[in-house]
C-alpha cells in the first residue's frame, strides 16, 4: 500500500481522485475544534491519503455567517486560492463521508507532527518579550496564565506575507496562529476557511505584520489575474457555495487592493481572533 500524507498541496503525484472518491475512515477527532473536525484517511487502490473531514452535520450555527455552509466557505476559499495560482490552501473539496456531506481536505505535515521541530519557532508563536528573534514582527504584548508577560509574533516571511494577503482578498474572520502551517515540503499552507468570504469587513487575523506596508509586485499580478478571472466562470463556481452579494465583495475587495496595493490597518474593535491559536 502506497502512503501520500507526506506530500501535500495538488503539486504532488497522487491522483486527486483519491480524495474525490476513495473510501473514507475515521482515524481520531480533533476535540480542540468547535465543530466536528475528523482526522481520515482516503483510500483508493492501494493508495492512502491523509484528510481532513468536516461533516457538514457537525457545524456550529453562526448568526453572522447565516447562508451556505461552513464546509462550503471553505472549498470556495480553495477555489481562490487556486485561482490566484498560489497553493496556499491544501486541495479542499466537498464529497459525502460517514457522517454526511462535507468538507475534506488534503493533511498537512509539518515538521512537529513528524518529530523534528526541535526549539525552533513556529511562523506563528508566543515567546518572552526578551527572545524575540531580530526581524520578527511583534503583534500583541500579553501575559500567560502564570502572569508572565510574553509576546505575539510571526516571521517576516514571503511565504507567509502570501496568507496574509489571501486573508486580506478572503475577508478572513478566523485567521489564528495554528491555522498558518510550515509543511514539509517547504511550503506554507493556510487552513480552516469556514468563516471567510463575508460581504462586511470581518477580517480578524495574527499576521499583523505587513499593516500598512505595500504588496510586493508579483503578488499584484496575479491579483491582476484573478480579478479578471472573476469576470468569468470562476463567479459561478463561487457562487455554489456563497452568496452573489459576497462574490460581488470579493470583487471589490480584488479591485480596492489593486487600486491601492498596502495592507490594511486593523479597523475593528476586534482585530485578533481569539484564541489566537
Amino acid at each position: 500500500m502506497t502512503f501520500a500524507a507526506s506530500e501535500p498541496g495538488d503539486h504532488d503525484p497522487v491522483p486527486s481522485d483519491v480524495l474525490a472518491t476513495g473510501e473514507l475512515t475515521v482515524l481520531g477527532r480533533i476535540v480542540s475544534a468547535s465543530n466536528a473536525t475528523l482526522v481520515c484517511e482516503a483510500t483508493l487502490d492501494d493508495v492512502t491519503v491523509r484528510c481532513v473531514y468536516k461533516p457538514i452535520r457537525g457545524e456550529q450555527p453562526l448568526w453572522d455567517f447565516p447562508d451556505g455552509t461552513l464546509a462550503g466557505r471553505e472549498v470556495a476559499s480553495y477555489l481562490v486560492s487556486e485561482a490566484l495560482g498560489w497553493s496556499v490552501i491544501p486541495r479542499t473539496i466537498l464529497r459525502d463521508g460517514p457522517y454526511g456531506p462535507g468538507m475534506v481536505q488534503r493533511w498537512v505535515p509539518t515538521p512537529e507532527s513528524v518529530g523534528d521541530r526541535g526549539e525552533r519557532l513556529d511562523l506563528v508563536d508566543i515567546c518572552p518579550p526578551d527572545r524575540v528573534p531580530d526581524g520578527w514582527f511583534r503583534i500583541l504584548q500579553a501575559y500567560d496564565g502564570e502572569g508572565e508577560e510574553v509576546t505575539l509574533i510571526h516571521a517576516d516571511d514571503p511565504r507567509l506575507q502570501r496568507v496574509a494577503v489571501l486573508d486580506v482578498l478572503l475577508n478572513n474572520a478566523d485567521r489564528k496562529g495554528g491555522h498558518a502551517l510550515e509543511g514539509t515540503d517547504g511550503s506554507v499552507y493556510g487552513v480552516d476557511h469556514g468563516i471567510c468570504l463575508h460581504a462586511e469587513n470581518k477580517l480578524r487575523t495574527v499576521l499583523w505584520g505587513w499593516a500598512g506596508q505595500r504588496i510586493g509586485g508579483d503578488l499584484l499580478v496575479d491579483i491582476e489575474s484573478f480579478e479578471v478571472a472573476l469576470r468569468g466562470d470562476l463567479a459561478d463556481r463561487l457562487a455554489e457555495y456563497v452568496t452573489s452579494g459576497e462574490v460581488e465583495a470579493l470583487r471589490m475587495r480584488t479591485r480596492d487592493l489593486l487600486t491601492n496595493p498596502v495592507m490594511p490597518q486593523p479597523t475593528t474593535n476586534r482585530p485578533i481572533p481569539w484564541p489566537a491559536f
